[in-house]
């Protein structure tokens, strides 16, 4: 397998798309953010939510095996935070505050960001294709676009390459790009025509931000995110940062590393509920991004068929017939299960990880939704459309296996 995926020298010649690093774009375009300010809650709202969301998360997660960290929020204030567990369960560190942990598919908000960033500063095009980065790509009429809404129907390289994964290799982003010139794996749609959910999307836009910055995708993103909305710990996992919180299995068993831990964008992003809380109430500034921007992220793309469930450009989305509308991301890798929500009517904000396998915390983050508006409880419709899927995901996606919880494979991340 090493020598297929490194026959091909082409693909990285330096200098395609590549920028100066001394361009002034690229080193300052986000040193001047000023955080957000929460907005005060007088003590009557702060003792609704809180005891609404206790009663919640107590009942429903809290006591069934949670281990990891939670925070809910209204308008950037925190009203509910909890942690629970330890950090590695083979040690006695407790779960907290600091605790930095995989964030798993939520990784995919922060690189469609990051791409849309350098999309503002002119550094690329949406339109772009990606021959344009990489030379002689074998997938004609795909555009970066199409990578930010998953309309590109490239295949899962969690699957393609589970069958042929050696052990003692830890694949990069670089090998995943090999690996689409020399096995040519089958596309799972026609570029455009459909969602087709795959992490190698997500792979080739982490490469496309290296090849545009001039730098890596972890250095960009500590430089250009991390560091000025001073999201202390959070980082990109490289094979550098060994005390990373490693994942376990329900049962407690540790999930060992595995050929594909390695590749980012798509995911390997660790962080704190405090720290996504924070990327949260930076997107609501305009100091991010530009407000068309976003408006133009969180749109719905792929409409063939009517579902409430839809993506944007990095972001999940429910779109209910009540006119309520959710954004989010899950995440799952290993046994690290995350969720990420923004209900923007009410400015409020759902977070939960957990770094030892438990699917009740895709069940309790969703139904934390009637805490702050009429979502599901009052509209049985609502309900059975989301609720078919517990970790969120839309009907597409459950034809693919990468997607599905299940079963404890190679083929679970989200």
């Amino acid at each position: 397998m090493k020598t297929i995926l490194y026959t091909i020298i082409v693909l990285l010649l330096p200098g395609c798309g590549a920028v100066d690093k001394n361009d002034p774009v690229v080193q300052d375009d986000s040193l001047h953010y000023y955080p957000t300010t929460p907005v005060e809650l007088n003590q009557k709202e702060f003792r609704y939510y809180y005891t609404r969301a206790k009663e919640h998360f107590d009942n429903n997660l809290l006591s069934r095996n949670f281990n990891g960290g939670l925070v809910i929020a209204k308008n950037g204030a925190v009203v509910f935070e909890k942690y629970s567990g330890l950090a590695d369960l083979r040690k006695t560190d407790s779960v907290n505050a600091n605790t930095s942990l995989h964030i798993a598919s939520v990784s995919k908000t922060f690189t469609a960001m990051a791409v849309l960033r350098l999309m503002e500063a002119g550094k690329l095009s949406l339109n772009d294709t990606l021959g344009k980065f990489f030379p002689q790509f074998p997938y004609t009429g795909i555009t970066v676009k199409m990578l930010l809404c998953h309309r590109s129907g490239l295949p899962n390289y969690l699957n393609f390459l589970s069958e042929l994964k050696q052990n003692d290799t830890c694949y990069s982003n670089t090998d995943v790009l090999n690996s689409l010139y020399t096995l040519l794996p089958k596309i799972d749609c026609r570029p455009g025509t459909r969602f087709c959910y795959s992490n190698t999307n997500y792979v080739l836009l982490a490469l496309i931000i290296e090849r545009v910055t001039g730098e890596s995708y972890p250095a960009f993103m500590k430089r250009a995110l991390f560091d000025p909305l001073q999201m202390n710990n959070s980082f990109v996992y490289t094979s550098a940062d060994s005390t990373a919180a490693p994942s376990f299995d329900w049962n407690g068993s540790y999930w060992k590393p595995d050929p594909f831990d390695c590749t980012y964008g798509d995911k390997n992003i660790y962080s704190t509920p405090r720290d996504l809380l924070k990327w949260d109430q930076a997107l609501y500034s305009n100091q991010i991004l530009k407000k068309e921007t976003l408006d133009s992220a969180f749109t719905p793309l792929s409409n063939e068929r009517p579902s409430v469930h839809n993506y944007g450009l990095g972001w999940r989305m429910l779109n209910l017939r009540n006119g309520k509308k959710v954004l989010y991301h899950n995440g799952r890798w290993h046994g690290t299960n995350a969720s990420f929500v923004r209900l923007l009517d009410e400015k409020a904000t759902i977070i939960v990880i957990g770094n030892k396998y438990n699917r009740n915390i895709y069940i309790a983050a969703k139904e934390a939704y009637d805490i702050f508006g009429e979502y599901f409880s009052k509209d049985s419709s609502n309900k059975a459309d989301e609720m078919d899927n517990t970790e969120g995901g839309s009907i597409a996606e459950k034809n693919n296996p990468a997607a599905l919880p299940e079963k404890n494979t190679l083929k679970t991340k989200r």
